[in-house]
C-alpha cells in the first residue's frame, strides 16, 4: 500500500511567460487544471515535496507559489462549477509513457 495521499490546491503567479509555461508543464503532468494558474493535485507528502523542489528550480524571487492541503471533509465541500462529485473521488490513475 502506498503513502497516504491528500488533495492540494496549487496556485501560482509567475511574471515571466517562459517560467509560467515550464510550471504549467510540470503541474499539468501531475494534476488537473482548475483555472488559469490553479491546479488540484492528489499526492503524498513525498510527491508534494518533489513537486515543490521542481517548481522551486524555475521560480524567480518575484514569483509566488501557494499550496493548500485540503482535508477529506474540506475537499468534499469544495464548490466547483464542473459538478458536485469532482472532488469526492480520486482522479483515475494512468501512466504517461
Amino acid at each position: 500500500m502506498g503513502a497516504e495521499q491528500h488533495w492540494h490546491l496549487v496556485s501560482y503567479d509567475i511574471r515571466d511567460d517562459r517560467r509560467w509555461r515550464r510550471a504549467y508543464k510540470i503541474l499539468n503532468g501531475r494534476g488537473e487544471r482548475i483555472q488559469y494558474s490553479v491546479f488540484r493535485v492528489r499526492m503524498s507528502r513525498t510527491q508534494l515535496e518533489e513537486l515543490r523542489w521542481e517548481l522551486g528550480k524555475i521560480l524567480a524571487e518575484e514569483d509566488d507559489l501557494m499550496i493548500i492541503r485540503l482535508c477529506q471533509g474540506c475537499a468534499q465541500r469544495v464548490i466547483d462549477s464542473r459538478g458536485e462529485d469532482a472532488w469526492k473521488n480520486a482522479p483515475p490513475r494512468f501512466e504517461i509513457l
